[in-house]
């Protein structure tokens, strides 16, 4: 049923619109909006824009106010009913005096996890969970995916040709896309809790990492660098640009370049050995990743590190940008996967979303297990 037919979905769909307001700020936190309606009218709005501050029910109900009781808070995210940054919101919504909440999705942190709904229930309060919940779960599925599995929500951004190459047998690349794609990729990076990059990016591309945007942000993401070895020249580019500063490394890293790169101002920390002794362990960076409260990152991957990530079936999200031309023979293959002996056994994708950017077309693909998470979170 669309929103226009269901007076429900309709209020939900201003709630999610407000929680749209966070995508670039609420870090760690989820994206959270809540409206308080009376008598069919919209009498309170809110939204959590950043973590330590109020909560998205607690702006709505404040506005609201003593025309809150009786009323019907709708919210895209199950109210906390525990003290974390801020108290539990549970407890304004039982001041308030509203008498039914409608809520998206439930919480996925163990510390809520149903909490806030039993509790409702226990005070008499009519509660409905499942109300744009597909849209409520993308809005969030890093935290979610944080929250249920230990370890961000992995996009894998790449611009490609026709042919499935990232650049010529030179190695030029910029630019593939035009400028409208371009444009797109610094508001993904804006929203990410982390930008994710190899040592050969670095080397080859001299990236500056941080969101080039029109409007202002309150936190940048951090710029992580996977360099077993502390190849990342002193004078890169990405150290005069917002945002912290962390590179992963091999155990047996030279102590000398640990100092000189921490001097320049990176968090620096050792990891295993990936397979075969390559690399760095990526299992082990998902999870230092998700310990350091990061829900999604933005793998900005060459051919190299888009292989290891596409044959550990690390990706969640294929952020593909493609341009309307071909590369021929010689350019450089977006990954070097197979050969499958096989048709059914090669890896198919979900087509989740398409959308024109001028001349280029974007593209978000979901692996299996990125489907299945999505679908999983949002059922009530």
């Amino acid at each position: 049923m669309t929103p226009s037919r269901n007076p429900d979905a309709r209020f939900m769909a201003e709630a999610l619109a407000l929680a749209g307001r966070g995508i670039y700020s609420t870090h760690p936190n989820p994206r959270v909006g809540a409206v308080v309606v009376q008598q069919g009218k919209i009498i309170g709005r809110g939204a959590h824009l950043r973590a330590g501050e109020a909560h998205a029910e607690v702006f709505a109900l404040a506005e609201a106010g003593d025309a809150a009781r009786g009323a019907t808070l709708y919210v895209t995210l199950e109210p906390c009913c525990h003290h974390g940054r801020t108290p539990p919101c549970t407890e304004s919504i039982l001041a308030a005096g509203v008498a039914r909440v409608v809520i998206a999705t439930a919480d996925p942190n163990p510390q809520v996890s149903g909490g806030g709904i039993a509790l409702l229930r226990e005070h008499g309060i009519e509660v409905e969970l499942g109300c744009l919940a597909e849209e409520a779960t993308a809005l969030n599925i890093g935290f979610i995916r944080r929250m249920r599995s230990g370890r961000p929500w992995i996009r894998l951004k790449q611009a490609q040709s026709l042919d499935g190459c990232v650049a010529l047998a030179s190695g030029e690349s910029q630019w593939l896309t035009g400028t409208a794609a371009r444009a797109d990729v610094q508001r993904q990076r804006a929203a990410v809790s982390a930008i994710v990059v190899g040592i050969g990016t670095v080397l080859a591309d001299n990236p500056r990492l941080a969101p080039r945007v029109d409007f202002p942000l309150v936190r940048y993401p951090h710029k992580v660098i996977l360099d077993s070895a502390l190849r990342t020249p002193l004078e890169a580019a990405l150290w005069d640009t917002p945002g912290e500063t962390w590179i992963f490394h091999r155990q047996d890293a030279d102590p000398g370049r640990r100092a000189l790169l921490a001097e320049r101002g990176a968090r620096l920390r050792s990891l295993p050995p990936g397979s075969a002794g390559v690399g760095i362990d990526l299992a082990s960076l998902w999870t230092a990743l998700a310990q350091d409260e990061c829900n999604e990152v933005l793998v900005e991957a060459g051919p190299g590190l888009a292989t290891s990530l596409l044959r550990g079936g690390w990706v969640d999200e294929w952020l593909l940008y493609l341009a309307p031309v071909v590369l021929g023979a010689g350019a450089q293959a977006f990954a070097h996967l197979g050969p499958y002996a096989r048709l059914d056994r090669v890896p198919r994708w979900h087509l989740w979303r398409a959308d024109a950017l001028d001349g280029d077309v974007k593209l978000q693909l979901l692996s299996a297990e990125g489907q299945s998470c999505l679908q999983e979170s949002f059922k009530p």
